[in-house]
């Protein structure tokens, strides 16, 4: 097909602004922010405004047999925004009003290029609190989020963004609306649609609209830090933690190589001898009753040393190390492949202790820090991408805390998603029978296999 037959057929429906064209813009949109992807070269970026032009994307390209990568803001790390050769990139990014808040409801109705923390800050003017928080929070799109089911630091308490959508509007591959959900707090009514929408990486159809449920604002958190001597004396205090019911609003690890990568990057004065960090903080009516007790548990396991914050400001400095953790790991050979290796709490310092093991396996540096409250780990893989044989080792290296991850009965993403770079090890994890129903899913919604090509299968 000539791309200037697509072309001309988009802007039979859309504004002239709205079509990038110029290579040396449109390749500017070929992937997102992980590594070792492969991306094509898309023939136009399209940046529709309305649900109309989206569905008239949509259409053109069902009648052209031609590809459709939706994006969003790209800050994914699983290449599932990464262009294919020939296709149409569908880029969400204008599409960003929030169209309704109802504290009465306490829902919030928005398109899908709203910024998370934007949606975040203006239900707090309402009194309500939108939970999921990705690191990338500042970034990332709430289409983004929904597509690769994001989590965040508050996890352990308030869970995923699988948790907050209600409803959605969604464009099918052949440019039909199609809507799910509810607006109302409860509603079973047939196949809950919704649910298989979150974390289909936009491949069963174009989420253009989202209902989202919010809570109540929490009072501001107080947060507390703790030294270990060893990760496995953090793990147990994690699931001490746990255990005995406590409900922090976070609960975060970051083993010896990402404390002392923080440590040479902001001069933060953590001992050389911390094997282990663990960040917990409340956001209960009398948070430093919580903290006490928490502090009580760190110590039983073995904490040499544990500091609870008075003040929001002191939480904020003491919440700092963990924030800094993925800049500074970078620092460390020039490039990083995070990976989102969930497992059982039980499991959380076996784990760990296996991947400094593959560390060390495969000569190289690599730091973990762990939604640790949920079992979500995130080891980060640090090397130079300019030596060839450096690069070998941190993919396999890769692969290898994946297939422990499955070994300790953990999936391979918690919350950053298949893409391009997991789809083998998608594959492991659900088994022939799984793979062949969710095939069969994606041929109902898209049996021209048009939708982002070449992810999850």
């Amino acid at each position: 097909m000539d791309d200037t037959d697509l072309i001309a057929r988009l802007r039979a429906g859309l504004p002239e602004e709205a079509i990038l064209t110029d290579p040396g813009i449109t390749g500017s949109y070929a992937n997102d922010m992980a590594s070792f992807c492969e991306a094509g070269t898309p023939a136009v970026v399209v940046l529709p405004r309305t649900v109309e032009q989206v569905q008239h994307v949509m259409r053109t390209a069902t009648e052209l047999r031609v590809p459709v990568v939706p994006q969003g803001a790209r800050t994914g790390l699983s290449g599932a925004a990464n262009a294919s050769d020939g296709c149409i990139v569908l880029s969400l990014v204008k599409m960003d009003r929030i169209i309704e808040i109802n504290p009465v409801d306490r829902i919030a109705v928005v398109e899908p290029g709203v910024i998370n923390a934007v949606l975040s800050r203006a239900v707090n003017a309402y009194g309500l609190y939108y939970p999921p928080d990705p690191s990338s929070w500042e970034q990332c799109s709430i289409g983004g989020n929904i597509g690769t089911a994001s989590g965040g630091l508050c996890c352990v308490k308030y869970g995923v963004t699988a948790e907050y959508v209600l409803g959605l509007d969604v464009v099918l591959a052949d440019g039909r609306l199609l809507t799910t959900g509810r607006r109302t707090a409860k509603g079973v009514a047939g196949y809950d649609l919704t649910r298989l929408f979150v974390g289909s990486e936009g491949s069963l159809g174009i989420v253009v609209r989202a209902v989202l449920a919010l809570k109540p604002e929490p009072p501001q958190q107080l947060a507390l830090a703790a030294e270990f001597p060893s990760v496995a004396a953090a793990c147990e205090a994690v699931c001490e933690i746990m255990a005995r019911g406590h409900a922090p609003s976070l609960l975060e690890l970051m083993d010896r190589t990402s404390v002392r990568a923080v440590n040479d990057m902001a001069k933060m004065g953590l001992p050389d001898s911390t094997e282990a960090l663990l960040l917990a903080a409340f956001d209960t009516p009398d948070p430093a009753v919580d903290l006490a007790a928490l502090g009580e548990l760190c110590t039983a396991a073995g904490a040499t040393q544990v500091v609870p914050a008075e003040t929001a400001a002191e939480s904020d400095m003491l919440l700092q190390a963990r924030r800094l953790t993925l800049t500074a790991l970078e620092r460390v050979k020039g490039t990083t492949m995070i990976d989102d290796v969930c497992v059982p709490r039980s499991q959380l310092a076996a784990m760990l202790e296996g991947t400094a093991a593959i560390a060390g396996k495969y000569g190289l540096t690599i730091g973990v820090c762990a939604h640790a409250g949920d079992g979500n780990t995130h080891p980060t893989v640090c090397f130079d991408a300019a030596d060839a044989d450096e690069s070998r080792r941190a993919r396999e290296s890769f692969d290898a805390i994946m297939a422990l991850g499955l070994e300790l009965g953990g999936t391979i993403t918690g919350e950053h998603g298949v893409g391009v770079l997991k789809k083998e090890w998608l594959a492991r994890e659900l088994g022939p029978v799984g793979v062949e129903l969710q095939r069969g899913i994606k041929d109902v919604f898209d049996p021209l296999g048009l939708l982002n090509p070449g992810k999850l299968f």
